[in-house]
């Protein structure tokens, strides 16, 4: 019995580490934003100033705006893209399907620096400038097939049978794709749109390689005012404070919401 409590205890106690590691520096930051201090490790008074400067600067809300409409774009994209791709490799013949099912996980397995490199070599070639376009398309490239991953699983979990029986009740192959198909594979889709969401605010190194000159997102611009440096260097940074807090907590309460809905539709089910 106390052998037992004793492993408890060590799991428990890894488990908490391993939090403490991922959300500790995270959390330093949530509490030097309600800080008046552009230091960490200095004291300051609770004040919401950070929060001021974060959304009452131009360049800094210019900036976050591109992120976010770079990334709808992108994953809006690569989730329609990503989808009918894997619906193609799903319906696909064995080998055919093997074959470009390797291929499109590439970008994944693949270094990214060799990713971005190969896209800014292959537009210089063709003669393409750097432009929204090929930001855009960079982003595609690493974000489709991680929809793919997201979708492929959906697709093998669904009742084949139910597509057949649309085609034979007269349904057009399209009509029963909608009808069928897609609402069977829409929660792999929604979490395919998701993660490219995630990886294209999250990208920084194809972001650098592909951007038109001028453009930044919240990578590009974090990197260049921490390497480069400026008379506001600190002044500036310290605002992202605020920033990392108030995407930390819309992804927490996403999270929750999310976790509630599931669990409410299971209990539903279970009621019926």
């Amino acid at each position: 019995m106390k052998k037992q409590i004793v492993i408890k205890c060590l799991k428990a106690g890894f488990v908490g580490l391993i939090l403490l590691l991922l959300y500790a520096p995270i959390l330093l930051l949530a509490v030097y934003s309600f800080l008046s201090t552009d230091l960490i490790g200095t004291a300051g008074s609770f004040s919401f100033e950070h929060y001021t400067k974060l959304f009452g600067d131009p360049v800094i809300l210019g900036m976050i705006g591109n992120t976010l409409l770079l990334a709808l774009v992108a994953a809006t994209l690569s989730t329609i893209l990503g989808t009918v791709g894997a619906l193609g490799m799903y319906y696909c013949k064995k080998r055919i399907k093997t074959a470009l099912h390797g291929i499109s996980q590439i970008p994944v397995i693949n270094a990214e620096i060799v990713t971005a490199l190969a896209l800014a070599i292959t537009f210089v070639a063709v003669g393409i400038g750097k432009s929204y376009f090929t930001l855009i398309v960079g982003h595609m490239v690493i974000c489709t097939p991680f929809v793919v991953l997201s979708v492929i699983p959906k697709l093998k979990q669904m009742d084949n049978s139910l597509y057949e029986a649309a085609l034979d009740l007269g349904a057009s192959p399209a009509k029963a794709l909608f009808k069928v198909v897609l609402p069977q594979i829409i929660p792999g889709v929604i979490s395919g749109f998701m993660l490219a969401i995630t990886l294209s605010l999250d990208d920084y190194i194809v972001t650098v390689y592909t951007r038109p000159s001028g453009f930044e997102t919240i990578s590009t611009y974090v990197f260049n005012a921490t390497m480069k440096g400026n008379a506001h260097t600190a002044e500036t940074l310290s605002s992202f404070w605020a920033l990392t807090t108030v995407i930390f907590v819309v992804i927490v309460l996403f999270v929750v919401i999310s976790n509630l809905t599931g669990l409410r539709r299971k209990e539903a089910k279970n009621e019926k």
